[in-house]
């Protein structure tokens, strides 16, 4: 057809760009998008959304891995094409949902995925993740493709949601409970807003490799990247005598973030002794009870213990069983912490207070700025 000016994306072939979400649409769901009633939680790991006009969507929810192999998606495609007509979605949280539009799909289904198992005994498709429970870890790339982190991400997440899956397949806790992890401080996960965060941290500034700086970096740009003007310009003498332009970091300014190395490969910070994992709760996104909340540092520095890391786990499980015994219900792990005071959390969880856990943030914005939809006239 030839282009049409009044209506340019008539008879459009392209390559560029998504296709339209509603391509993916099971037919129940196209049929009543935006129409919904209200959504119930039948059992762990299971939901119905009914519509205004009577139809339902049943939905069973299973952990999945952030990273896939090829052949476990083909597998997850397989389940989906024999029980729900091929349509499937991922949470944001890296969980799958299976939808099917009537309730005696869903018996077939579940006994489907609880007979997959791997070939150590583990579940491939556990069931759960909703409600007052722990879902899933939203996590980050860790070692095995990213160049900054100071812990690893699937490895940790592997370990502390073993320790927690029975929390993960029932809904036995006060609230939902909301972990995370980032691999380093430049955070491209959640860390900063949920109920327990793990969080990879280097805790030495990056070393210089004098001898190849000026071959490999531009200067300017590994100075320019750094947040606290912590990089300044300098000179280094090389084994041959010779001098070269190079770089001198204030250590007293530098957090350690990695962003040089990351314009810079000649100024790595990776470190077996000095990195390792900081312990961070109380954060939260929702606006229910109460105003959202920025996490804050309970455990300054736990080690790389590859391959289990037993002291995050051990930590980790040691606040989850203290907040489910003596918080209210509806009460997220933070509104728990201050309600109780934040001294009786180190007291009840056996943690030690240090000088590091002070949370001494300020700044105008913070403190002054809506952040919130509960509005007070």
């Amino acid at each position: 057809m030839p282009y049409d000016p009044s209506n340019p994306l008539k008879d459009r072939i392209t390559d560029i760009g998504p296709k339209s979400y509603e391509e993916f649409l099971p037919p129940v769901i196209k049929k009543n998008f935006g129409k919904w009633a209200y959504h119930e939680i039948l059992e762990p790991g299971v939901l119905v959304h009914v519509a205004e006009s009577g139809d339902k969507v049943f939905t069973v929810r299973v952990g999945g891995a952030r990273l896939m192999s090829v052949s476990h998606i083909r597998e997850i495609c397989e389940i989906a094409d024999k029980h729900c007509d091929g349509y499937l979605r991922f949470t944001t949280r890296n969980n799958i949902e299976f939808m099917v539009d009537a309730e005696s799909k869903i018996a077939p289904l579940k006994q489907d995925l609880l007979s997959r198992k791997q070939v150590g005994g583990g579940f491939k498709f556990p069931i759960g993740g909703t409600g007052a429970g722990i879902t899933n870890i939203v996590h980050t790339q860790g070692w095995i493709h990213c160049h900054t982190p100071a812990t690893d991400a699937s490895g940790v997440v592997k370990a502390v949601m073993d320790d927690l899956f029975d929390e993960f397949t029932s809904m036995r806790m006060p609230a939902q409970v909301r972990i995370s992890l980032a691999c380093c401080l430049n955070m491209c996960g959640a860390v900063h807003c949920s109920d327990i965060a793990i969080l990879g941290y280097h805790r030495k500034p990056p070393m210089i490799d004098a001898e190849v700086i000026d071959k490999v970096c531009e200067i300017p740009l590994a100075i320019a990247s750094c947040p606290t003007a912590a990089i300044k310009p300098g000179k280094v003498k090389k084994p041959d005598g010779t001098e070269a332009q190079a770089v001198q970091v204030n250590n007293d300014r530098c957090m350690f973030c990695g962003n040089c190395y990351t314009m810079c490969p000649a100024m790595p910070l990776a470190d077996d002794v000095g990195d390792g994992i900081v312990i961070m709760v109380g954060g939260k996104v929702s606006n229910r009870i109460s105003y959202p909340k920025f996490s804050k540092v309970v455990v300054a520095f736990l080690p790389n213990t590859v391959p289990r890391w037993p002291e995050t786990t051990d930590c980790i499980r040691k606040i989850v069983e203290v907040y489910s015994a003596d918080a209210q219900k509806y009460e997220r792990v933070g509104d728990w912490a201050e309600r109780i005071g934040w001294e009786k959390f180190f007291e009840k969880t056996g943690l030690e207070f240090t000088h590091h856990l002070i949370d001494d943030f300020r700044d105008p914005a913070y403190y002054t700025w809506r952040q919130t939809s509960q509005f007070k006239f």
